[in-house]
């Protein structure tokens, strides 16, 4: 028994300068950054941005892996599934990864079981747009006229069951005591074509989606959810300055697959939280359409994903919201 534990000692001895070396020398060689959105999308953006940063300081190749489809679960999955080293990272959005738990019976993954919470990449609200043609200018008159079609309600699109453009609607129809019919699509490109020609009533979409229409004239934004007005379109109140409390934002945000080594997590959040402060990065990172862009450390976004999860399972289990 002594020579047992003299044994495991000596080899405990024995790794740990290996152990330490590894994360200090990470990364060795590249990095795969996985997507779970096709590409063009605003998460491949931000995920490209941040990759050709990371590659410049860390000396490896960043490669991003886009892998859409099931509102992010096919992405997420896949990277639940790998080797909690460090070289695979994901960049998701909040749906996808504290939600889709909650309302997908065959999704695979837990968002924060299964992941190590690197860094926060951006904060804020998604429009609540509606075509030109529907006069409402602002989030009254737009209850007001649901509640005048409740014989025959209005449809709302959404890039599917548990996508953020849906669990906001939800959360409207839920404080407002409204209905409408759910017509959720593969992508959000297809319901934002649906929208522009009239096909849909309205929707919630991520400023950086909704611009080039709102230019166009083909819809009008009348709200925006979480804490704050976007700078670009000031004149557009939050719903909870216009009597709707929802003060719940959308972010996208880095993880690493499995429970890495926290020596790795903090060089990973330190560089992320460096690139967003660049100067000539300044006029990039809006356009992912959010309106704040906090400087969390991994432990502190680590605590908003926990939180986010509790608040938006509640919505879920309010809105009795399940994949069919």
């Amino acid at each position: 028994m002594k020579q047992l534990l003299k044994t495991i000692v000596l080899t405990a001895g024995l790794l740990t300068p290996w152990l330490t070396s590894a994360q200090t020398d990470w990364p060795s060689r590249p990095v795969k950054i996985i997507v779970n959105g096709a590409p063009g999308s605003p998460g491949d953006y931000t995920a490209r941005l941040l990759a050709d940063g990371l590659a410049q300081t860390f000396k490896q190749p960043f490669v991003v892996d886009n892998r859409p489809g099931a509102n992010g679960i096919l992405g997420t999955e896949f990277a639940a599934h790998q080797p909690p080293d460090g070289y695979t990272l994901l960049l998701t959005y909040t749906a996808a990864q504290v939600v889709n738990p909650y309302i997908y019976d065959n999704a695979k993954y837990d968002g924060i079981r299964d992941f190590t919470a690197i860094a926060q990449l951006g904060s804020g609200g998604t429009l609540l747009v509606v075509p030109t043609k529907i006069g409402a200018r602002n989030l009254n008159e737009f209850v007001t006229y649901l509640k005048s079609r409740s014989n025959d309600p209005l449809s709302y699109g959404s890039w599917g069951v548990g996508s953020g453009g849906h669990l906001s609607m939800e959360v409207l129809l839920l404080k407002t005591g409204q209905h409408m019919t759910h017509v959720p699509y593969r992508t959000m490109n297809s319901a934002v074509l649906d929208l522009a020609a009239g096909r849909l009533d309205s929707a919630f979409l991520p400023m950086a989606t909704a611009r080039p229409l709102l230019d166009k004239g083909s819809i009008r934004a009348i709200a925006i959810s979480g804490p704050s007005r976007h700078p670009d379109l000031p004149e557009v109140k939050t719903m909870t300055e216009q009597g709707v409390s929802f003060e719940l934002a959308a972010w996208y945000g880095l993880f690493a697959s499995g429970k890495i080594p926290p020596a790795i997590a903090h060089k990973l959040n330190a560089e992320v939280r460096r690139q967003l402060t660049q100067p000539e990065l300044q006029d990039k990172w809006p356009r992912m359409g959010f309106t704040e862009f906090p400087l969390k450390t991994a432990e502190e976004f680590a605590e908003t994903v926990r939180q986010d999860a509790g608040k938006w399972s509640e919505i879920v289990r309010k809105g009795n919201i399940k994949a069919e």
